[in-house]
């Protein structure tokens, strides 16, 4: 087993927004290229989290990234698709030095003229591509990733999560994504924060199969078989 080598560092975390605690005492680490899963409730404050990563939003307690880190940021919803922009032009948006057909073969766009493109034009699964290939357009070594499936038909979804699973591999890149669905904490993520506002459990991914740590999490076990496939 690879020793620890974290690559974010948290620690007693808290974020309060008028008098209201949004997240209250989180310590986690994430390690190098690992990906973790973040999961929890409507309103248990996952995309605070990542706009605290981010250094969006004022917090107490430390916020440690490794020294040279790179930051992709997928957010869940966008409404860029509604503009009357291709997708090479939304790629080239504030960095025009990449290779747009290298970073849409990255994430399996390969469809003749695909560049030309509006994206109001697109699919669910190709928009969320696009997105995923912007956030690849700086080369980060890392992703943040808030519900990378929004919008995507039921059959599209486990596909992204395997095209994330083969770019962290081969590029070496550490993955935040924030998810509701237990089938893919299970088979696509290395470790597992689950929130409430507070954590109320961190550790291996492969746990959530245990009744009893369900139980931890969501106050009740949930079968794993009856949610695969759901958001």
């Amino acid at each position: 087993m690879n020793p620890p080598n974290p690559i974010l560092k948290v620690t007693n975390l808290t974020v309060k927004l008028q008098n209201q605690t949004l997240l209250n005492n989180l310590t986690f680490n994430v390690n190098k290229g690992t990906t973790l899963a973040i999961l929890g409730p409507n309103g248990a404050g996952k995309t605070v989290l990542f706009r605290a990563l981010l250094n969006l939003l004022p917090h107490t307690g430390t916020i440690e990234w490794l020294e040279k880190t790179k930051i992709g940021y997928v957010p869940q919803y966008v409404t860029i698709a509604d503009t009357p922009i291709t997708v090479y032009e939304f790629l080239t948006l504030g960095n025009k030095t990449h290779n747009i057909k290298d970073t849409l073969n990255t994430v399996k766009l390969t469809q003749p003229d695909i560049e030309n493109k509006r994206l109001g034009v697109l699919s669910g699964g190709q928009l969320r591509r696009v997105l995923i290939a912007w956030a690849l357009t700086n080369n980060p070594n890392v992703l943040l990733l808030d519900e990378p499936t929004t919008g995507v038909d039921m059959d599209s979804e486990e596909p992204i999560y395997m095209l994330l699973n083969d770019i962290k591999k081969k590029q070496k890149i550490t993955i935040l994504l924030i998810t509701h669905n237990i089938h893919i904490v299970q088979e696509y993520t290395d470790y597992l924060l689950a929130i409430n506002k507070h954590i109320t459990y961190y550790g291996p991914a492969t746990d959530i199969a245990n009744p009893l740590i369900q139980q931890q999490i969501h106050g009740e076990p949930v079968c794993v078989e009856s949610l695969r496939g759901k958001p």
